[in-house]
């Protein structure tokens, strides 16, 4: 069976597997990102992730490699990424196999596939929460990227003027708030699912951490609304995985925040933590031109 190889890569973890012309993914697994060993490390684990899965045919035919990267992405470089600290990488760096690659950015891949094959709709923004914070913004039925790529930043809009510093420079943006690291990290857990857990079991520290992070949440979104009147919003990644003890006082609070006109239906993804992989198997598909 044709397919192309794709790898959804995160700040923490890595995803691939081989994606077929309908989106359906043949196999599936998980690497630990090494972003504490700096850029050339991770540019090195991308290339070996790619490489094992190339080798690893199981009656598959693999056609491209499709890699979906956050940061600031064209389709042949890696332009920029404050979370890894490269600049300016070419695509054939991260890959030695000789197939077509493609690079996207790793949102709003996994926002098109999303479109694709999921939740639909013309005027939408797809939100995964996961180490970091970012969004595919969707208008008219067609991906927004902006003048410069850059579009869809919603994880550095700034919730709490002279907060918390954030990695891109700025203070108080929602990521510093509401992604998954920094939920674990204003604990002290290991994970954000430690802190959902503990706040099902009522540890004081855990709530007021929880709701902030879902707080942060509301007053992004609410400007968010009021500027793009969305449909609806998606939300995606590892922390959506928390379910209703996200969803449930999330939507409370963006109605609250909203006066004058109703909030847009915030929903959990269709598609899940595969939505990066799908996306991924999109650009590769395109670089075959299908």
């Amino acid at each position: 069976m044709e397919c192309v190889v794709a790898v959804d890569v995160g700040g923490t973890t890595m995803k691939g597997g081989f994606v077929a012309r309908d989106g359906t993914i043949h196999h599936f697994e998980r690497r630990p990102t090494p972003r504490a060993e700096g850029p050339a490390r991770v540019i090195a684990a991308i290339s070996s992730f790619v490489s094992d899965l190339s080798r690893r045919r199981e009656g598959l035919r693999p056609l491209a490699v499709g890699l979906a990267v956050p940061g600031l992405v064209t389709p042949t470089h890696a332009v920029f990424s404050a979370a890894f600290g490269w600049r300016d990488v070419p695509a054939s760096a991260f890959t030695d196999v000789d197939l077509p690659v493609a690079l996207g950015h790793d949102v709003r891949s996994a926002g098109e596939a999303e479109l694709a094959y999921g939740f639909g709709g013309d005027d939408v923004l797809y939100l995964p929460i996961g180490t970091g914070i970012a969004g595919a913004v969707v208008l008219s039925g067609s991906l927004y990227g902006g003048a410069g790529g850059w579009a869809g930043q919603i994880g550095h809009i700034p919730v709490r003027p002279d907060g918390l510093a954030c990695g891109c420079g700025q203070r108080g943006c929602l990521a510093a708030y509401a992604s998954g690291g920094a939920i674990a990290a204003r604990y002290g857990a290991s994970s954000a699912a430690d802190v959902v857990r503990w706040v099902s079991e009522g540890d004081a520290r855990a709530v007021e951490v929880w709701d902030e992070a879902v707080e942060a949440l509301a007053l992004a979104l609410a400007t968010y609304t009021l500027v793009l009147d969305p449909g609806g919003v998606v939300v995606g990644g590892g922390v959506s995985l928390a379910g209703d003890s996200l969803l449930v006082p999330l939507r409370a609070r963006l109605s609250e925040r909203l006066a004058f006109r109703p909030a847009p239906e915030v929903r959990a993804s269709a598609l899940g933590v595969r939505a990066g992989v799908m996306g991924a198997g999109l650009l590769g598909w395109r670089a075959v031109g299908s």
